[in-house]
Formats: structure tokens, sequence, C-alpha cells
């Protein structure tokens, strides 16, 4: 018997089409993203034409160049068995208070969808979504540079041309460091208020834009958050709860150094020194299953 698409290790264009909710014959192509974990396929939704031109390359002043095919969306499937209806919008209700405190500005814009899977074992609901695809360079919490130092390495990715006398990266990282901010403390208040936190601790889920916003495109692994005993794992058994405010506070701590209040409700809970050992531990178990099982790291 064929394995559920869901539980395959990874998939191919082939694959999506033969799914019976796409249509046939499909005007894109759909090609793995580079970023692929346990709990999705990710899938980069290309129009044939830019994929031709990635390949064929385009000549300009004499020079070919092969400008690589920018996705036009971003096709999500997500591996978690649903079970029933509700269970699917208790999902999508966990993706709309996301939306609530981040989206337009510091969200990947994503469209969730319940469909019927024709699967091996017969029908089954299947969670898939599309999201916008964001162009920027990625944002890691569990780097060591500060901003002071990174800032303006990351202007000379977006910035203009021409700025002899610095002072438009000296705007762009001012501001860039207001907009972190902002992030950050949109994140601090869905934690409090509604008591869930995104999954900010796998590398690649926060982006920075142009604009100098920070974006959050992994809406895979939405936790529940509370300020009480229990280290919350996820169904793989990874303590996300907890790495992703610990994420949040290194992030904090890059844009923001020292000034970074560590005994402020949220750090003085999760980060105490006794839970943190405690999550370590489980973290720690969750890797050895990784290694013994031989699949994809977290992400």
């Amino acid at each position: 018997m064929p394995l559920d698409i869901r539980d395959r290790p990874f998939i191919d264009h082939q694959d999506v089409i033969g799914l019976n909710f796409i249509k046939n014959p499909c005007p894109y192509v759909f090609r793995r993203h580079f970023r692929q974990g346990l709990r999705s396929h990710i899938m980069e939704v290309l129009r044939p034409a830019d994929l031709d031109l990635e390949k064929e390359g385009d000549v300009r002043d004499g020079v070919r160049w092969y400008p690589k095919a920018r996705p036009h969306r971003i096709f999500r499937i997500f591996r978690t068995r649903l079970g029933t209806l509700a269970n699917a919008l208790q999902e999508i209700a966990r993706v709309k208070i996301i939306e609530h405190f981040l989206a337009p500005d510091y969200l990947a814009k994503s469209t969730e969808f319940v469909v019927e899977y024709l699967g091996p074992e017969g029908p089954d609901l299947m969670l898939c979504g599309f999201q916008a695809y964001v162009e920027g360079q990625i944002i890691d919490p569990w780097g060591s540079l500060e901003w002071s130092a990174l800032g303006p390495a990351m202007y000379h990715v977006f910035g203009p041309v021409s700025d002899p006398d610095g002072s438009l990266q000296t705007q762009w990282i001012r501001r860039s460091r207001r907009r972190a901010a902002t992030f950050i403390a949109r994140i601090k208040r869905m934690i409090l208020e509604k008591g869930h936190v995104p999954d900010l601790a796998g590398v690649g889920n926060l982006v920075m834009v142009a604009s100098g916003r920070i974006k959050l495109v992994d809406m895979n692994n939405i936790s529940r958050a509370a300020l009480d005993p229990v280290v919350r794992m996820d169904d793989r058994g990874y303590p996300v709860c907890d790495k992703s405010i610990e994420a949040l506070y290194l992030l904090e701590r890059q844009f923001f150094g020292n000034a970074v209040n560590r005994a402020e409700a949220i750090y003085r809970h999760f980060l105490d020194p006794s839970r943190q050992r405690q999550v370590q531990a489980v973290e720690e178990r969750f890797y050895q299953r990784l290694t013994s099982a031989k699949v994809t790291p977290h992400s």
C-alpha cells in the first residue's frame, strides 16, 4: 500500500498534482522549499515561465543571467491528523490568534483550508495553507551577533546603492530596532492575553524584510503558553513553548543588549534556571529520538 502523503519524508510536483483536490491540469509548478520540517510539507508555487528563465537564463548586456524563480505562493500540507472537523477548526483558531496580534505587518499572510484527502486508507480531512512568499533575510535568535554589528550588514543587503554619509543606514537601523520592539511587544501581549505563542525557536521561522520589519513565516507549531509549572511539548515531544520564549528573550537581547529586563513576568517564569534544566532534559530526549529515527531535525 502506498504511504500517506503526510507520512512521506519528501514530496515533489507529481505528488502534489496527483492530489484529488488539485486542479488538473495545474497552471503552476510545485517545488520543494529548502525548509522542510516534521510538521508540514512546504512547497514553492512557481510560474512555469519563471522556472524556464531560471533554467535557460536571460542575456543582458552580453552576459547570461540565471535569475532564481520567485515563488508565487508557498503551499503547505500539514502532517497532523485532524480526526474531526472540530479539531481542524481548533487548529485554524490558533492561527487566527497569531493573525490578530501580528498581521499584517509582522506576519506572512496565510489562508488555511480543510480538504477531503483521498489517501491510501480512504477519505480523510487534511489541513493545508497557501501563504504569501516573504523575501528577506533570516533572523536567527540563536545567533551571537548583536544588532549593532548585524544591522549594518543587513542594511547593505536591502539598502540603496548611494548613501555617502551613512545617514540612510543610521535611519534604517533605528527604524528596524523600533519595529523589532513592536514585534516583541506583540508576542508578549499574545502570551499574556491569549496564552499562546508561535514557534520562534525553529531556524528560519523569522525573516527580516526590506522595510526593517520582522515577519513570522511559520505558523505550524502554535503552543499553549501559561505561567504554570507545566513544560508543554508539541505532538513530537519538543518543548516548543519554553524554547520559543527563550528565543524571544535572545532576540530581544540581540536588538537591545543589557537593556532587556529578565525579571519581567514572562522571562522570570520561563527562564528560571531550574525550569530551564528541565526543558533541556526534554529537548535532549527529543533529539535522541530524532537521531535514532534518522529523521529531519526540528523546524
